[in-house]
């Protein structure tokens, strides 16, 4: 086990290495330190980056910590790399990840009942993006499949948690909680 060097320097070394979102359990762990010490060395590296606008930057989503381009200088980097195109949502697919992000846990059904239209593909299309899963069974006649949002769904649209998601308008403007899904930006 090697302690040497700074501990935000090693941080820096396993999310680097690792080109993905590492659980932060897993990364206090692999550094034998307590979560405490972690969440301080972690909040020190988000500032350090924002306050210089580094390339990168720290992004959290739920339990899971990332490096990752700043948004900032996007424009530059893919005029570079010219990456294929990542084939966005369908407006029938956002329609029901909305629904499952503001009702969750919800079965398709209800989901149906909501939008008004049949949802098997696009219910199949989220789970296999890995922006929703199921999270249970529902207490009832058939005990259908409860679905819920993902880590990578709170990645996908840079949210830390699901509190992060934009109120539900009210058909006045006004907030709700219930009524009708606002569009998530995709």
């Amino acid at each position: 086990m090697c302690e040497e060097g700074s501990l935000k320097g090693r941080i820096e070394a396993i999310l680097f290495v690792a080109g993905e979102a590492v659980r932060v359990e897993d990364l206090a762990k692999a550094l034998n330190i307590t979560l405490s010490e972690l969440e301080d060395a972690l909040t020190e590296l988000r500032d350090e980056y924002d306050f210089a606008q580094r390339g990168f930057c720290l992004k959290r989503f739920g339990h899971q910590v990332q490096l990752a381009t700043r948004a900032l200088y996007s424009t530059d980097v893919v005029r570079l790399l010219q990456p294929v195109q990542k084939q966005s949502l369908s407006q029938a697919v956002m329609e029901t990840l909305a629904v499952v992000a503001y009702r969750q846990p919800v079965t398709k059904a209800e989901v149906e009942q909501i939008r008004g239209v049949k949802c098997d593909y696009s219910i199949h299309s989220l789970v296999t993006k890995n922006l929703i899963t199921e999270v249970g069974r529902k207490d009832t006649l058939g005990r259908p499949i409860l679905y819920g949002t993902t880590e990578e769904f709170l990645s996908h649209f840079g949210l830390e948690a699901l509190e992060d998601l934009p109120p539900m308008p009210d058909i006045n403007g006004e907030e709700r909680l219930d009524g009708p899904v606002p569009e998530l930006v995709n």
